[in-house]
């Protein structure tokens, strides 16, 4: 059993005064332990779609499952991490990290023992008693995903966290966060415009068509980790999945 399927998501929005299909029937099958990175033209529904599998928005038709299950809201074993960290900047970095749990009832103690293990493996307990507005663009996105698995949610939903940080800091978190993946094991959704990013990171990178999106092609990725960016072994890899999406960027390009 697949721990997240979409079966024939479809999905409208209210465009001035008609309906536009974002996406026109998705089905995807991800499995416990997959890291999948998701690319496709600009627009074309790849947020909309994780938003959809966060809970965050309903289609017009289809299902979301975990474990074989109807997905109808927002739950805890599926939670989100925005491009924009959506921090408290009011709050220390802990304080941040430890807000869900927090709410969630759990006492300090054990708070701060769960807590401090993912501040050390993103690197940010000397930054613990910070202000978020005090850290650059990449800590604060380090924070949000601290923050995220402190809440040991079964499926993580990534959408481009990385897009408005600089080269060298997007190459840093590349390499952390396939080290966090493979010492979590989470199971991990990641939407991106960059293709050599999504295989860099993904086990499985899945291309969108041009919208209304449906999956086009699933490419497997086997090889060693971490990966690095300029790693020449990936090139074929790059290719085959331009060649898929470049037709899709054009068509979206003459619709324009």
């Amino acid at each position: 059993m697949a721990k997240l399927e979409a079966r024939n998501i479809v999905k409208y929005f209210q465009h001035d005064d008609y309906k536009l299909k974002a996406l026109g029937g998705v089905n995807l099958k991800i499995q416990e332990g997959d890291f999948v990175c998701i690319v496709g033209p600009s627009g074309c529904g790849k947020s909309t779609f994780l938003r959809i599998a966060a809970g965050l928005e309903k289609p017009e038709e289809g299902d979301i499952l975990f474990d074989g299950r109807p997905v109808t809201n927002t739950g805890p074993e599926r939670i989100m991490v925005f491009q924009e960290g959506a921090l408290f900047p009011w709050l220390k970095v802990i304080d941040n990290v430890e807000f869900g749990l927090k709410i969630a009832g759990i006492p300090p103690d054990e708070r701060s023992q769960i807590s401090q293990r993912y501040l050390d493996m993103m690197q940010l307990t000397r930054f613990a008693n910070s202000y978020t507005y005090q850290l650059s663009t990449g800590m604060k996105q380090r924070v949000a995903i601290a923050r995220a698995l402190v809440m040991d949610p079964d499926v993580l939903l990534m959408d481009e966290p990385f897009a408005a940080l600089d080269a060298q800091t997007r190459e840093l978190l590349l390499v952390e966060l396939q080290i966090v993946w493979q010492k979590t094991k989470k199971t991990i959704v990641f939407v991106t415009h960059n293709v050599a990013e999504a295989i860099v990171l993904g086990t499985k990178v899945v291309v969108f068509t041009n919208r209304p999106a449906v999956v086009k092609k699933e490419v497997s990725i086997d090889f060693p980790r971490p990966r690095l960016v300029e790693d020449q072994k990936l090139v074929p890899q790059q290719q085959e999945i331009l060649a898929e999406l470049k037709p899709e960027v054009k068509k979206r390009m003459e619709s324009e």
